[in-house]
C-alpha cells in the first residue's frame, strides 16, 4: 500500500479508553499483513496488555516548545500515529502537521475512534468529536454496547446534514468490516491542512476576502493569504476561537479509564 518513495503515516485520533488500540491491531492484521508497521504511541499513554497484539511500539513526547519529539522508525512501511487520548485533539494535529512535514513520508489517512457510550452519557462532547471528524477521514463508531439505537441515528445525521465527507462505520467486538478500505489513502476530511494543493485567500488592504477578479489590475493592491483551518484560528488573546471541552474531566481517573486505548 506504501508507495516505494514513502511509506504512510495514520494519524489516530481518539478519547482514552474507545479502543483503539484493539481497533489498530485489527487494521494491521487485517489490512497489512506482510508489510513492516510501527506503532508510535504518546509517553502519555500507560502501557497495556492489548499492546502485547501490536507490533513494535516506540514513544513521541512534547518539547518545552509544545512541538513533537519523534525518531521516524526506521524501515518501517507503515506508521500509526496515535495521540494523546486526554488531550486537546486540535493541538495535537496542529503539532503532528508540522512534525510531519519533516518525515521522510506522507499522510495514509486520519481515523477517528469514537467512545459512543462516553458521548451519550456527556452531550457536552460532540464539540470534542465534531473536532476530530473535522480532521479524519474515517471515524469508527465503537463501545455502542447499550447505546440507545436513536441516539446513534441522531449522531450519524448530525454530520450527514452537514454533507462531512467522512466515512462512519461500525466497530464490532474490536473490527471492522473491510480493514483494507478502512486503510485506503484516499483523503475524505473536512480540513485541507493536509492537501499538497491548498486553498489560498485573495485579501484586500483591510483585510478582507475578496474575490480574485473583483477588481482591475492596478485599482488596488491585493495580497494571497494562505486560507487558516477553522480550528487553527486563535483570538488577539492567542486563545483558540473554537473552544473544545477538556476530555479529561469526563474520564474516570486512573489507568483503568484507559481499557482498550
Amino acid at each position: 500500500m506504501a508507495s516505494a518513495e514513502k511509506p504512510l503515516i495514520y494519524l489516530i485520533l481518539g478519547a482514552a479508553g474507545s479502543g483503539r488500540r484493539e481497533v489498530m491491531a485489527d487494521l494491521i492484521e487485517g489490512g497489512l499483513a506482510g508489510e513492516r508497521v510501527t506503532v508510535l504511541l504518546a509517553a502519555a499513554e500507560p502501557a497495556m496488555e492489548a499492546d502485547a497484539k501490536l507490533p513494535a511500539i516506540t514513544r513521541w513526547t512534547w518539547t518545552l516548545a509544545k512541538t513533537i519529539e519523534a525518531a521516524f522508525p526506521p524501515e518501517a512501511t507503515h506508521v500509526f500515529f496515535v495521540t494523546d487520548g486526554r488531550a486537546d485533539p486540535v493541538d495535537q494535529v496542529e503539532a503532528f502537521k508540522n512534525w510531519l512535514d519533516l518525515q521522510p513520508a506522507e499522510l495514509g489517512r486520519v481515523l477517528c475512534v469514537i467512545n459512543c457510550q462516553l458521548v451519550e452519557k456527556n452531550p457536552a462532547l460532540r464539540l470534542w468529536y465534531e473536532a476530530c471528524v473535522h480532521f479524519s477521514d474515517v471515524a469508527l463508531l465503537n463501545r455502542r454496547e447499550g447505546v440507545a439505537n436513536k441516539w446513534l441515528s441522531d449522531f450519524r445525521a448530525f454530520f450527514d446534514d452537514q454533507y462531512v465527507p467522512c466515512v462512519f462505520e461500525f466497530v464490532k467486538a474490536g473490527r471492522v468490516k473491510n480493514p483494507a478500505l478502512i486503510l485506503e489513502p484516499q483523503a475524505r476530511r473536512m480540513t485541507h491542512i493536509f492537501d499538497d494543493e491548498l486553498e489560498w485567500l485573495v485579501v484586500d488592504e483591510d483585510g478582507e476576502e475578496e474575490a480574485e477578479d473583483s477588481a482591475p489590475d492596478g485599482e488596488q493592491e491585493v495580497e494571497v493569504a494562505r486560507e487558516e483551518d477553522p480550528y487553527f484560528a486563535r483570538d488577539a488573546a492567542g486563545r483558540r476561537v473554537k473552544r473544545l471541552p477538556e476530555i479529561a474531566k469526563y474520564l474516570a481517573a486512573g489507568p483503568e479509564s484507559s481499557a482498550g486505548l
